[in-house]
């Protein structure tokens, strides 16, 4: 029987494991890192070129990687609740570690860092929106009046008035945004929708439920909701359609107010040209008649 060598075996075992690899996105972020004396690199764009060499190097052998975004804000507390020294590298790769489980995470998958770093800064602002939404709702509290629960009601309406906006004949793509003023800055949520011929809807639960969230915190705090749907089809011009909160509804907009909004710079208030091939359109009611009653909580 043939015998494997050990350094083979141990070649072989190395492409079995997964790396993780915790990545200081921003030159804030790398400032931050700089004061430990163990952290060696000096500037943030020659750091970011050695990562992609080495994310690379590690794929050329068959590794799988998984890039972390590394807060040292976080990693701080986290030393602090551990009691680990800060100013180590093993101390930095076992908080990596802990990113793994429950930090903004992305795979690597040959692709530029240029090219993933704003998608992982992407899946941490999501992360933190959905975290931040759901912490909202929990404490929202029951109703006065029928004692239900005023998160689980507000969740359950604004899954209602997502299906009601996405359902339109035909197939194509619905794109739904939505915004909530917060305390810090304001809640942001997207969802993509590939609708085929069928009429079966195609989407990413994850990125429903999340949106759902957004949208029923609003709906749960009154705050002033925005909503937008952009559909797009094969042959026709897209339409976009918007709601906002008001008095409790999400009341339609109607075309002038929709062509106001996508046409005016949210910073400056200037005019901006409107996009060629979209038709700007009053957009339909979404409450039903118990809303419209006033059963709002």
């Amino acid at each position: 029987m043939a015998h494997t060598r050990p350094d083979t075996m141990r070649r072989a075992l190395r492409r079995e494991v997964a790396g993780i690899i915790g990545l200081l996105a921003d030159e804030e972020d790398f400032a931050a890192m700089r004061r430990y004396r163990t952290f060696t690199f000096d500037d943030h764009e020659t750091y970011l070129q050695q990562v992609e060499s080495l994310l690379r190097t590690l794929a050329s052998q068959g590794r799988h990687t998984t890039i972390a975004l590394f807060d040292p804000e976080e990693y701080e507390a986290y030393c602090e609740d551990t009691g680990l020294d800060p100013d180590t590298p093993s101390s930095r790769t076992r908080f990596t570690a802990e990113l793994a489980s429950d930090g903004p995470t992305l795979p690597y998958e040959g692709q530029p860092l240029a090219d993933l770093l704003p998608d992982l800064v992407d899946e941490a602002v999501r992360k933190a929106t959905w975290e931040y939404a759901t912490t909202v709702l929990a404490r929202t509290g029951t109703c006065a009046t029928c004692g239900e629960d005023l998160g689980r009601a507000a969740f359950a309406r604004a899954s209602e008035l997502i299906t009601r906006a996405l359902d339109a004949p035909g197939p194509g793509t619905r794109h739904l945004v939505c915004s909530v003023p917060a305390d810090a800055e304001t809640l942001l949520a997207a969802l993509h929708v590939e609708v085929d011929a069928d009429g079966t809807a195609l989407l990413d639960e994850t990125e429903a439920l999340e949106f759902a969230t957004v949208l029923a915190v609003g709906i749960a705090t009154h705050r002033a909701v925005g909503m937008v749907l952009r559909s797009s089809a094969d042959g026709a011009r897209d339409r976009v359609q918007g709601w906002r909160m008001d008095g409790g509804l999400l009341q339609p907009l109607t075309a002038a107010e929709v062509f106001d909004a996508y046409c005016t710079d949210a910073i400056s208030g200037d005019l901006v040209a409107p996009e060629s091939g979209v038709d700007y359109c009053a957009a339909p009611h979404l409450e039903g008649d118990d809303q419209e009653r006033g059963h709002t909580h």
